[in-house]
């Protein structure tokens, strides 16, 4: 709500709606490259033409720190909502999904767009009062970047305009506690890898059925990979060789049948997932040319 954002940071608001031409929230992601819009609405965070990121921010989340610069706290914990409180499955879907497009700019040094954006309802509300609809909604003319991505703290912040500034800790513990953004507890005591391998096979299928993909596990095949990722027609997309890691159990290796099907190339990718137990998950994939340079990969023996 409009009550809730920082004066400074509606009058842009207000001035980018005022100044420009009259567009939907839909039709404002559709300019900025976005396929599929419609479908796509209530999506937070989107890959737009020429792979540019697009996320959404919640201005009643951000905050002003030193210099007049912006910044907002991103949770990294899929599972809670902001206030508190568990997500459904489909909530926690578009979080991850935004997590890992966030993740991803942060991985390519890039930067990202921007959609600023105000809601109808207290924002620690937005994802339990099912009124909840966009209030305003614009595209900010300046960049966004992932200054910092801290899995240990589940906590990222996201930093508006170029260079390496980010606020003091002061200015985040009471951005934290203005936003309300969950600090999810990490899980304790040791993990086994079956632990970490169920959890990643699972992340890994919540994620491509997400997109509408099917995922099929053949995990118990000697097949070479885990699970193949077919289309709506059939056609295989991707076989996926899967392997969990988490804080403190970050080796894996590659089985003889992995390492000979990777070496029939695509679409075989070893698919290396972190923080699997965690609220911190993200996932990366790997071209068979590529897997030499995946963080925890023990040499064949």
């Amino acid at each position: 709500m409009d009550k809730e954002v920082d004066p400074d940071v509606l009058a842009v608001i207000n001035e980018k709606r005022l100044t420009g031409e009259k567009r939907t929230p839909v039709d404002i992601i559709a300019r900025m490259g976005v396929p599929d819009a419609r479908q796509k609405a209530a999506d937070q965070a989107w890959l737009g033409t020429g792979d540019k990121v697009i996320a959404t921010i919640w201005a009643e989340l951000v905050s002003i720190g030193a210099g007049g610069r912006w910044f907002c706290l991103e949770s990294l914990d899929a599972e809670r909502r902001i206030g508190g409180g568990e997500r459904s499955a489909t909530q926690a879907q578009r979080a991850s999904n935004r997590l890992d497009l966030l993740k991803r700019s942060l991985d390519e040094g890039q930067g990202f767009r921007a959609v600023l954006q105000t809601n109808r309802v207290p924002i620690r509300e937005t994802e339990t009062d099912r009124s909840a609809k966009v209030s305003i909604r614009v595209p900010d003319e300046q960049e966004w970047h992932v200054a910092t991505w801290d899995a240990d703290r589940k906590l990222a912040v996201l930093v508006r305009g170029p260079g390496e500034w980010v606020p003091s800790e002061e200015d985040m513990q009471a951005a934290r506690a203005r936003g309300g953004v969950p600090a999810a507890p990490a899980p304790s005591g040791p993990v086994s890898r079956d632990e970490l391998q169920a959890a990643a096979m699972d992340h890994l299928t919540r994620h491509f059925s997400g997109y509408g993909y099917k995922t099929e596990n053949v995990a118990g095949q000697a097949l070479g990979y885990d699970i193949e990722v077919t289309d709506k027609k059939g056609a295989t997309l991707l076989k996926l060789a899967v392997k969990g890691t988490a804080v403190g159990s970050t080796a894996f290796q590659l089985t003889s049948q992995e390492r000979a099907c990777a070496k029939q190339g695509d679409p075989w990718r070893l698919a290396v997932v972190t923080d699997a137990l965690g609220p911190a998950v993200q996932h990366k994939l790997y071209k068979p040319a590529e897997i030499d340079q995946a963080p925890g990969l023990e040499p064949a023996g």
